[in-house]
Parts: C-alpha cells; sequence; structure tokens
C-alpha cells in the first residue's frame, strides 16, 4: 500500500472510531481536508468533487481535484437537459442546487424533488470537456470505480457517471421532444434501480440496449440499502446520515459489484422469469444455450443476436440439490457463481442420464456478471456528458433526490478493504 495512502487512511479510521489516541487529536483537527487527502491518495484517481474547489477565474464553478500534472479539472456546468431536448423550461444555475456545510468533506450539494415537469437539472462535464481524457473511461481492459457520498431523502436513479439514456425511445414524453439522440451509456452509479436505496452500478458495451429490451440491463444491487432520509432533517441528523455509495467494475473477473459502505453482500434474484426487465436476461441466457445445443430447440429464436446472449461461466458447481429422482428422470439444481439452473436428465437408450432440458431459476445481482468491454463512442458527438444528480433520458422522472456531500471516479476496481476505508469516511 502507498505509504502515505496509509498514514492518511489511518488517521481517518482513527478520528471516525476513536482508536488509536496518538492521532486523534491531528485527525480531528485536520478534519474534512483529512477526509480529502484519503480519496486523494487513492491510486487510480481520475476526478474527485468534493463541491468546496472551485475555479478562481470568476466563475465559481466546482472543479475536481485531479492527479498531478491532469490538463484537466472537469468544471462542472449546472444544466437542465429538459431545456435542451425538449426546448421546454427555464435554464438551469449553482442557485438550482443548494449547499450545505457538513458531509465527509464539510460540503455538499441538494439534488431537490422539482415540482416542474420542464425542469430537471443536473451539474455536468459536456462531452466536449471530456471526451479521450481520463474520465472517459471506456474499451477493452477497462475497469472502473465510482464512489459517491449522500444522503437519499427519495427516489432510486442516477447519481454520477456517464450515462446519457437516449431521448430516442417512443414514449409519451418524446412526443413534442425536439433533440433525438440514441443511448451513449458508458458507466455510472444510480441509487437502486430495481432494488431502491442499493449501490446499483450500470455498464453498457453499446451505450444503447441489452437482451433485446428498449433498457440497458447490465446492473448490479449491493445487498444494502441506504434509509430515506428528509433533506430538510436537523443538522444533526443529516450530520449522522451519510451513506458511501459505489460500484465497482473488474475488467479482469468479468465482475460487476455495488458496494453499500463498503460491503458489496451477495444479492440473488429468484425466477427471474417473472422479474419483468429482468426476465430478458433469462431469455438471453436461454437462447445462448439452445444456440450452442445440436438442433433446433423448443423455444429458440435463430435470429436472436449472438452478442446480446448471457451465459456466465458455469465450469463447477457450487452446490447440487436433487429436487427429484425416479428410475429415468433426475431433475437437479445447480448453483454456480452466478446463475442458478433447473436441470432435467433422462436415461437415454444406453441407460446414461443426459441433459434434456433446462432453466434458469436464480442469477446473481451482485456481483453481476458482465462479460465485454465498456461503450467507446467513436468520436465527441457519439459520446454523452458525466452528470452528476441526474442523467438525460426520456421519462424526465425526477429521480434521486438528497444531498450529495463527494463523487470520486478511478480507472481501476478499488479492492474491498480500499472502499472500506472510503465508507468511513462519511462519519
Amino acid at each position: 500500500m502507498n505509504p502515505r495512502f496509509a498514514t492518511t487512511l489511518t488517521l481517518a479510521i482513527a478520528a471516525t472510531l476513536h482508536v488509536a489516541p496518538a492521532f486523534e487529536n491531528l485527525a480531528s483537527a485536520t478534519g474534512a481536508e483529512q477526509n480529502r487527502a484519503v480519496v486523494k491518495d487513492l491510486p487510480g484517481l481520475v476526478a474527485f468533487w468534493d463541491f468546496s474547489l472551485r475555479e478562481t477565474d470568476g466563475s465559481g464553478r466546482f472543479i475536481a481535484h485531479v492527479p498531478p500534472g491532469t490538463d484537466h479539472n472537469y468544471a462542472l456546468d449546472a444544466a437542465n437537459y429538459v431545456r435542451e431536448y425538449w426546448g421546454e423550461g427555464r435554464e438551469a444555475t449553482y442557485d438550482d442546487f443548494p449547499q450545505l456545510s457538513s458531509g465527509p468533506f464539510n460540503a455538499a450539494i441538494r439534488i431537490r424533488k422539482e415540482s416542474d415537469p420542464n425542469f430537471r437539472p443536473f451539474l455536468c462535464v459536456p462531452r466536449s470537456r471530456l471526451h479521450d481524457t481520463p474520465l472517459d473511461i471506456k474499451g477493452e481492459d477497462q475497469s472502473v470505480t465510482v464512489v459517491v457520498w449522500a444522503i437519499r431523502e427519495s427516489g432510486n436513479h442516477a447519481l454520477a457517471g456517464i450515462w446519457h439514456e437516449g431521448t430516442d425511445l417512443k414514449q409519451s414524453s418524446t412526443a413534442t421532444i425536439k433533440k433525438v439522440e440514441r443511448g451513449q451509456r458508458q458507466y455510472a452509479l444510480f441509487a437502486g434501480l430495481n432494488q431502491p436505496g442499493s449501490a446499483c452500478g450500470h455498464v453498457s458495451e453499446n451505450g444503447a440496449s441489452s437482451f433485446l429490451n428498449k433498457y440497458a440491463l447490465h446492473k448490479c444491487n449491493s445487498l444494502g440499502r441506504s434509509p430515506t432520509i428528509s433533506a430538510d432533517a436537523p443538522a444533526e441528523q443529516l450530520a449522522a446520515s451519510w451513506q458511501c455509495l459505489a460500484m465497482t467494475f473488474n475488467h479482469q473477473t468479468n465482475e460487476l459489484t455495488g458496494w453499500l459502505n463498503g460491503i458489496a453482500g451477495d444479492r440473488w434474484l429468484k425466477n427471474p422469469a417473472s422479474a419483468g426487465l429482468i426476465s430478458y436476461a433469462r431469455n438471453a441466457y436461454l437462447q445462448g444455450h439452445y444456440a450452442r445445443t445440436p438442433g433446433l430447440q423448443p423455444g429458440e429464436d435463430i435470429n436472436f443476436p449472438s452478442s446480446q446472449t448471457y451465459n456466465p461461466p458455469e465450469d463447477t458447481a457450487l452446490e447440487v440439490e436433487t429436487v427429484s429422482d425416479s428410475e429415468n428422470e433426475r431433475i437437479e439444481k445447480r448453483r454456480y457463481r452466478y446463475t442458478e439452473i433447473l436441470v432435467t436428465l433422462t436415461k437415454d437408450s444406453s441407460g446414461e442420464f443426459v441433459e434434456t432440458d433446462r432453466d434458469l431459476v436464480g442469477l446473481s445481482l451482485n456481483p453481476w456478471w458482465y462479460p465485454h468491454g465498456i461503450y467507446s463512442p467513436g468520436n465527441a458527438e457519439e459520446g454523452g456528458p458525466f452528470t452528476i444528480g441526474r442523467v438525460i433520458h426520456s421519462s424526465r422522472s425526477v429521480g434521486f433526490t438528497g444531498w450529495i456531500g463527494g463523487v470520486s471516479v478511478f480507472n481501476r476496481a478499488l479492492s474491498a478493504e480500499e472502499l472500506k476505508a472510503l465508507s468511513e469516511l462519511r462519519h
């Protein structure tokens, strides 16, 4: 471990856990600055917005802490994406993001539950200022971590990332749209989506949809869920309510993992056939299995694109349960790292049991197996902005509301130890 990081980590944890008395006074004296040092000293840091560091040219925009020698400060613009894409609503300014002197870095911005349907403000780094920079994490052999310290008031949508969902979906909200664009998704951290309050990591290999569904479906959900706290709660309650949400994608293991307060946890989805959007992943699994099985199988779609199948490795079963057993047929439930399948084995003419049917009855949501690279836009026009608080999307829903006290991006998958250390900073 980097010695400098080890020192700051020790100090930060001492301040939080009240151990190592020799360090306590120094840690408490430096406060938020000490916490910043922990984040900044972690290897692989690309950008870290603490909502204290600002441009000094008169604009006062928030800028990111970046590694020494980096040419980009990733200044955040205030924008209303409804105005840009629908031509409706007013412009957004920094006044639309109330600020709070609290949190792990003693500064935070508020994402409000806007009542005006034509006003969906966020903070963003436009694509023109991030394309092909270190923040533009994309392509094969690329890992990523996004960490957000937040207090969730409501909602389960986006916290931060490059995740332009597109405005090309045919639905009532796009009837009057002026600017139609295909999805430009790369990576982002959400406040739960299908599991509200969990840390939900999202990645995309094509910027668009998955498994022939109209939405991107490669996502994970931490086992733990963040609570909902009124953004107007007393200062003491807010100070005790910070959560650390994180996502990691490790391209070496093909695992996408959500972490809440430094803990990932295993999350399984049972019976994905009846799980709405995730049922498309089940079909993608079966279509991949059918395609590898000689002959045309019942239910096989010969036009299903091979790039959209979903077949996590099933080399060694972790657990095998015999569901039923007779002279000529045996049904087994087999659990693997990412899947749980029900397999029917039938005795053939030679007296051997052979597989004659299977179904996907369980799917790992944390970690989620993701065997692709990250979408790599061909040019700046085909890529999306980095946004905080919201993302561009067709439904124009309010999304997450609450306080955000820090956002950091790394170009590698942080370890469990490192994420636990960052989670301690929320205190």
